[in-house]
């Protein structure tokens, strides 16, 4: 693998889990939306990955044999998690049903924290990649001098 490649992977981790953190950054923002502009409380949002083949220009062009191999990842699609809403007893809320419950997401604040922690560290850790990769290319330059 050549150091364009390590930061191309390092790149598409950042931009998956840039996505990943508004997401949740959602998610937490919304967890007490009763309602949306769609009709109804707000439905909790997750973030699912893919493999991906590294879409630059460059790196395609500069691609030997044995690289053919490294993928990064993409975002494929950010869906509704299917949990069921959350009932609460509230009879003078004005989106009350009949009996007096409204529904709210089903957002576990300490879950989606630690989601957040885990996608704050995997973002952390593909800069590191970059930083790293810059580094050795520089060091690669400074012995060819």
């Amino acid at each position: 693998m050549d150091f364009m490649t390590a930061i191309d992977v390092g790149a598409s981790g950042l931009k998956a889990e840039r996505t990943r953190l508004n997401v949740i950054s959602m998610n937490l923002a919304n967890a007490k939306t009763t309602r949306t502009v769609e009709g109804g409380p707000y439905q909790r949002k997750e973030v699912v990955f893919k493999e991906s083949d590294l879409g630059s220009p460059f790196s395609n062009a500069m691609q030997s044999a044995l690289d053919k191999e490294v993928k990064g990842v993409r975002v494929a699609l950010v869906q509704n998690d299917g949990r069921p809403l959350r009932q609460v007893y509230e009879p003078n809320h004005p989106d009350a049903n009949e009996e007096g419950y409204v529904s709210y997401p089903d957002i576990n604040v300490v879950e989606e924290m630690t989601n957040m922690m885990a996608a704050m560290r995997s973002y952390e850790a593909n800069v590191s990649t970059i930083s790293t990769a810059k580094t050795m290319f520089s060091k690669a330059l400074e012995i060819g001098r």
